[in-house]
């Protein structure tokens, strides 16, 4: 049975668990999902630590989220997963393409843009840059409240499946489907982590319990010497010392992430395994920045 975050794209979600074939990965032949037809619907788990919270509590229960992208996640789900039940692992990524259009009763130009949670994420950008200022709903805000606030006048951005009968895209509409593809993860209640044999994305958190100066050159130390491919690192406050780091680094088999674990042990450094993403590259890769370095 497969949920999703109320503040997710059903659309994007489903298809994605419908394309990995994630569809009863959890639960098997035993459970009956509570949404007739995954394919395109997925069971509303609340906000974020509702869904966690929920996906850790019942048996055969996974949930689809977005994840940024399996090299560099999504600060606010690696955040979640940290304050999460220990068991809660992200186990798979894919892609979907963005089904985003922007629609409009036929010969309406201009007018209030109405968009939810999960289309400003993915489109800000792009609106944006055509000069939208969108009025933003929740995602649970159905789309005949959407049209009403829109008014006779306005129009909507939503995805193609969910377009009101006698509705047509307006121009710029295609610019929303010329975005990279999106990422979704497969989120589970593990008791460890997925056996692999070919190299994977891990999502890596750790804090050591006696945090002082020098002790991230420790910890990096002992990502070089078990030879991962770190790509991502960042850190956040912690109320327990003064900052926890979050890593995503490409490791080649499940022999090196246990024997990476098991020296965080024995140096007494704290952490916990977020994701195990099979696959050894993920493209399209994170979007890329140019920089311009003093001096050069």
């Amino acid at each position: 049975m497969l949920g999703r975050i109320s503040r997710e794209s059903s659309a994007h979600a489903a298809l994605a668990a419908h394309d990995a074939g994630w569809s009863g990965v959890a639960a098997g032949s035993a459970v009956i999902s509570a949404v007739p037809d995954e394919s395109t619907e997925l069971l509303d788990l609340g906000t974020m630590p509702q869904a966690l919270a929920t996906v850790a509590g019942i048996d055969d229960l996974a949930a689809v989220v977005h994840l940024g992208h399996p090299e560099q996640p999504s600060p606010a789900l690696e955040q979640a997963l940290l304050d999460g039940d220990p068991r809660l692992i992200v186990t798979a990524a894919a892609t979907v393409g963005t089904q985003w259009v922007w629609v409009a009763p036929p010969g309406v130009v201009g007018g209030q843009v109405v968009v939810d949670e999960a289309g400003m994420r993915d489109c800000a950008d792009v609106l944006r840059s055509m000069g939208v200022s969108p009025r933003l709903v929740p995602t649970a805000t159905p789309v005949a409240e959407r049209a009403a606030l829109a008014g006779e006048q306005g129009s909507l951005v939503l995805e193609r499946s969910r377009v009101p009968a006698g509705w047509t895209e307006v121009p710029g509409s295609e610019h929303l489907g010329e975005q990279p593809p999106v990422w979704y993860g497969l989120l589970e209640a593990r008791g460890a982590w997925p056996q692999f044999s070919a190299p994977a994305q891990v999502w890596l958190a750790f804090g050591p319990s006696d945090d002082h100066r020098g002790s991230l050159r420790q910890t990096l130390g002992l990502l070089a010497d078990a030879g991962v491919d770190l790509q991502h690192l960042r850190s956040h406050p912690s109320t327990y010392g003064p900052h926890v780091f979050f890593s995503s680094f490409r490791c080649p088999d499940v022999a090196v992430l246990d024997a990476l674990v098991a020296e965080l042990d024995a140096r007494s450094v704290s952490h916990r395994t977020l994701a195990v993403l099979p696959g050894d590259r993920f493209a399209p890769g994170p979007e890329a920045l140019t920089p311009r370095w003093v001096g050069a």
